[in-house]
Order: C-alpha cells, then structure tokens, then sequence
C-alpha cells in the first residue's frame, strides 16, 4: 500500500491541482495494491498546511474526476484520506483561531491556543467528514481513510491530555471515541455498501497521562464492530513524533514501528485488514511481518517519494532494500536551546520528502541531494506564503 504522504499540491482554491495527476499517475506505475491520497481536508478554514486539497462539496468534481482516474487507469484503487486538523492547523496561518475539542495548546513551536468546539461545531464536522466522503465516491474514488492518528482533531478527541470535555464528547474513553464511531456511521449512511471506509489509528501518543495502547484496543474493537474496512496502525503526533522515525534503536532495528502493537490487536480486529505503517525498508522484515499474521498489508510511505515503484521493486525481487533519505537540523546546540530539536527535525523530514513530491509532480525526478538549508527554506515559503494568502469562502 502506497500510504498517505502529504503533498500540498492544491490550487489556488485548494482544488486538485494538475501535478497531483501527473505524481499519482506515477505512483499508478509502482505496482501499489491500494493507494491512498495524502491530507484533504473537510474545511477550508482549517487547514494543516496552505497546500492542501479542500472538500466541503461537489464545486471541484471534475478534477476530482481527474484525480480518482490517475491510478485506476492503472488498475490500482485509490482513496482519499479525509482529515481535519484541529489544534495542528497551520502554526504560521495567523488569520484564524484552530479549534479542538478544548483549549488545550499544543507543545509546538508557533502554536497558538485552540478554540474550544460547541456541540453544535462537533456535529457540523461530523456532517463535513461524511459529505466529503460522498464527494469522493461520486468523482470515482474507491473508498476514503480518516485520518485518526498522529495528533490531528481525531486523535485529539481520543486523548485525555487534548480532550478535557465532560459531555458527551469526553470524560472517559468511551465518550472520548464517540467521536470517530459518529464519523465512520454517518460516512457510511451517505456512501454505497461498495465504498470502502477505512482508518489511520495511533497506536498510542506516547506522552504522559495521554492516549494509550489499551484505550487503542479498546478503539480497534469498536472500529471492528463498525464494520470499517482497514485500519492503519501508526502512532505519535507532532508533539511526540514516532511517525517521524524517532522510534527506539530496537524498535528500528526490527524496521516497523508499530508492528508489535498490530500483532496484540490481530483478534481484536476480527475480519479487518490491518495495515502497519512506519520503518519498512527491507523484503526481508516486510515477509516476516506478514508472515507472522501480525499484519495483512504494508504500508510505505517516505521511500514512495524517491522509489516510486518500491512495491514493484520489492515484490520482483529486484531490490531488498528501499533507500530512505534522513535530514536533520543543523547547529544542533545552539538551535536546541531555542526550539525542540526533534520536531524541528520531523518538519525537516516531512518537508524534504514534500519537495520531492512536488518534483515529482512538475515531472521532475526526486532530488537526492537536497540539504537542510534549501529544506528549511522551502518549508518556510511553502507555509509562511500560504498562510497569508487570502482563500476562496472564508
């Protein structure tokens, strides 16, 4: 499975720009069982980055359309992974207040204070996520993913750190995951008995007093009951950035992060393909995880930006090992003092990774040797202009 990478590569009015056909009509080449599209959002409003894709009706169809039928040309699936920042909107976009389920601030660098979302908010964005699928399945799409994990609004219901509610929205785990069952129940009153619905899931958070892996079973049972298609397993946020490759030696040495924790909720997902995300690089661990019955599907993400036909190289034997590239910030000592290393260093990674799509989809080949400094630099002008851009509704 090609996982979600996030691309930022709207228009103007975040509608599916062209590049995003020309980068998945690759990727339709690399011999994917599935792929699934990197962040779109539910709300124009609320965005994780300036770049992204916005679904709030059928006013972009059309390039939708477009999009849905890069890679089934190919004869590869493709759905498209909804998702609503929260608290994690974009640090650098000062025109707007995020919002979450309470006022909690992130512990980022540029974060500002969420709003608190009323009742009535709640039940809007569930209405948004389930409208957005629908849009989906007209324009041709196979199916969609809600993007449960790595800190964004999703995970921000299920964790007690971010989620302080006493409604009926929080105060205890079972309150606190209403919020995604009332997703998946409303998407799946709005699309066909066809249209897959799937979901990314944190195996944990790993912060203090935060979401764990026993709330995460707990999830994962529930999710099963629902009827949901696929779960992902990854885990972190961008406060603990797991995601980002900074899992323990030994969690790094067997490759996947979260592979452990998959095989520990095999029977709790009953019939449900769960996929693992995060550190596969060899043939060799890839096997094993799947022969082991602790996962059904592997999913890559970074090595797709620089090997955009891994599964075909993988699956032919004509590697063993996909190549990843690692970046990290410079002047360490000094810049440590000022910021967290580690998640100006998961920006990094994200951003580098990022600049190849965006090669990728001007038709370029990835740069290999791209350095922090140019990185950094495009980080910032990829965010910082976009942030001030007036947009389309607000």
């Amino acid at each position: 499975m090609k996982a979600a990478l996030s691309e930022a590569l709207a228009d103007r009015d975040h509608a599916p720009d062209t590049r995003l056909e020309t980068l998945y009509s690759t990727w339709s080449r690399g011999g994917f069982g599935l792929i699934i599209t990197g962040n779109v959002m539910i709300d124009r409003a609320q965005l994780g980055e300036p770049g992204n894709v916005v679904i709030e009706d059928d006013h972009d169809l059309d390039a939708l359309k477009r999009w849905a039928k890069t890679t089934q040309d190919g004869g590869t699936p493709i759905w498209v992974q909804l998702n609503h920042p929260g608290r994690q909107s974009n640090p650098l976009n000062v025109r707007h207040t995020p919002v979450a389920p309470s006022p909690i601030t992130l512990d980022f660098p540029g974060a500002s204070t969420p709003r608190e979302l009323t009742g009535a908010e709640i039940e809007d964005i569930i209405e948004r996520f389930a409208t957005a699928a629908a849009v989906c399945e007209s324009a041709g799409f196979d199916g969609v993913q809600i993007h449960g994990a790595h800190g964004y609004l999703v995970a921000q219901f299920l964790s007690p750190r971010s989620n302080k509610r006493t409604d009926e929205w929080g105060g205890d785990p079972e309150r606190r995951m209403r919020f995604v069952i009332e997703i998946v129940r409303r998407i799946r009153s709005r699309v066909s008995h066809g249209f897959a619905v799937g979901i990314k899931l944190n195996s944990a958070d790993f912060q203090r007093g935060g979401y764990t892996e026993d709330e995460s079973r707990a999830v994962i049972t529930a999710l099963a009951g629902e009827g949901i298609d696929l779960i992902e397993v990854s885990g972190g946020s961008y406060e603990q950035p797991a995601m980002m490759g900074s899992a323990a030696a030994s969690t790094r040495a067997r490759e996947a992060y979260f592979l452990e924790y998959a095989g520990t909720v095999r029977e709790l997902a009953k019939a449900v393909p769960l996929a693992v995300t995060g550190g596969f690089r060899t043939r060799t661990a890839m096997t094993a995880a799947v022969e082991s019955g602790e996962c059904d599907i592997i999913g890559l993400g970074r090595p797709t930006a620089t090997t955009t036909d891994a599964a075909d190289a993988i699956l032919s034997g004509r590697t063993e090992t996909l190549s990843a590239r690692s970046i990290r910030a410079g002047l360490r000592p000094v810049v440590g003092k000022l910021i967290d290393i580690k998640s100006l260093d998961g920006l990094l990674e994200l951003s580098w990774h990022a600049d190849q799509l965006h090669r990728l989809g001007a038709g370029l080949q990835p740069d290999l040797q791209r350095g922090r400094i140019a990185t950094l630099i495009a980080m910032v002008r990829r965010n910082g202009a976009g942030a001030f851009r007036r947009k389309r509704g607000i």
